[in-house]
Formats: C-alpha cells, sequence, structure tokens
C-alpha cells in the first residue's frame, strides 16, 4: 500500500484563538488546546488506526506542536524537524490579519508573502521536502506541525502551487490525511475535528 501522511495541527493557543499570525513565536497551548490534543491522541489510539504501530513520526520543534504530539501519546516516538516549523511571518508577526490589511489593503499571504520573513518560494521548498520525505517512505508518517506549513504540504502533496492552499483552511488540534486514488495524490480527509466534539 502507498504510504499515506497525517497532518495534526498543533491546539489552541491564545495567538491562534486571537487570529495572531504566530510563526516562530514560542506560544504555549491553552488548557483547550491541551484537552483537544489528548482528544486528537485519543483518536490516533483507537481504531482504525490503532496508534499507527508502523509510522515514523515527526514534530515541528515549537512548544505548541510539541506539546501536542506529547500530550496525543507520541512523544517518545517523535522527532523533531526544522523543516515543520511555522511560516516566518517576518514584519507581520504577531499581527491579525485585519491589523494587516488596515496597514497593506488587500493583501493575501499565499499571493503576497510576507515582508523581512520567508518567502512563497523558501516555504514551498520546505513543504517540498516533507512531501518528497513522505513520498519515499515504506510506511505511513504522522506530523505534528502548524497552520500555513501543513495547508502547504497539502498544496504540494497534489502538486499545485502553494496557493491552493489558501483553498484549505485548518483548525486547531484538526487531523488531516493525503493519500492516494487511482495511482494519483489525494487528499483523504482534510481539517476533520470530530474527535473534539467528545
Amino acid at each position: 500500500m502507498a504510504p499515506r501522511i497525517l497532518l495534526a495541527r498543533h491546539g489552541q493557543t491564545e495567538w491562534s484563538l486571537s487570529g495572531k499570525h504566530t510563526g516562530r513565536t514560542d506560544v504555549p497551548l491553552l488548557e483547550e488546546g491541551r484537552r483537544g490534543a489528548k482528544l486528537l491522541g485519543e483518536r490516533l489510539h483507537r481504531a482504525p488506526l490503532d496508534g499507527l504501530a508502523g509510522a515514523e513520526v515527526r514534530t515541528s520543534p515549537l512548544v505548541r506542536a510539541r506539546e501536542t504530539c506529547e500530550l496525543a501519546g507520541f512523544g517518545e516516538r517523535a522527532s523533531t524537524w526544522d523543516t515543520l516549523m511555522e511560516w516566518d511571518y517576518g514584519s507581520y508577526e504577531g499581527m491579525t490579519p485585519q491589523e494587516i490589511q488596515d496597514v497593506r489593503p488587500g493583501w493575501l499571504i499565499w499571493r503576497d508573502g510576507v515582508p523581512q520573513g520567508e518567502s512563497l518560494a523558501e516555504v514551498t521548498a520546505r513543504a517540498d521536502e516533507v512531501v518528497a520525505w513522505a513520498r519515499a517512505a515504506d510506511r505511513d508518517v504522522l506530523i505534528f506541525a502548524h497552520g500555513h506549513i501543513l495547508r502547504s504540504i497539502g498544496a504540494r502533496w497534489l502538486g499545485l502551487p502553494i496557493d491552493f492552499a489558501a483553498r484549505i483552511r485548518l483548525n486547531p488540534t484538526s487531523l488531516s490525511v493525503l493519500g492516494w486514488a487511482y495511482g494519483e495524490p489525494a487528499i483523504e480527509s482534510w481539517n476533520d475535528v470530530g474527535h473534539l466534539a467528545a
């Protein structure tokens, strides 16, 4: 069976709750985020996933992703990988979309990028590195990371330009699965937060 990549976005933080762009700032999980991470872990450990015994697990080194990984029960199996860090938002770090619109009307990160941060090409290259790693594996892989980098990985898994990621939102503590359909890269599920209703 062709390998899949399972994407787990970190739990809720104070900045994600308020809509602030959280790139490299190391913001911890809120209690709500901790609860969500535990519920995600319960889901990943029951049928049909059953703990993903054969999967390789990697996490962003940022605390919100690492803590989500640990609370979900994968901390001991996970290795940290800088490639999974969130987009470096440069001058827009800590700003909400509205605050950015106030100084740059019409701005869209997936088209316009950010000043003094990572370029679209740099984020694309990181997403491509993750996709290449996942496709080279002989087993499923599970990664814990952040909204924009995971959306970028989704776009690049499909072979689409990074701006496609504007059309695939991701909520905190969501689970998404990228796999295959008729031999072509496909989205099996996206932004699934059913476990949070528990």
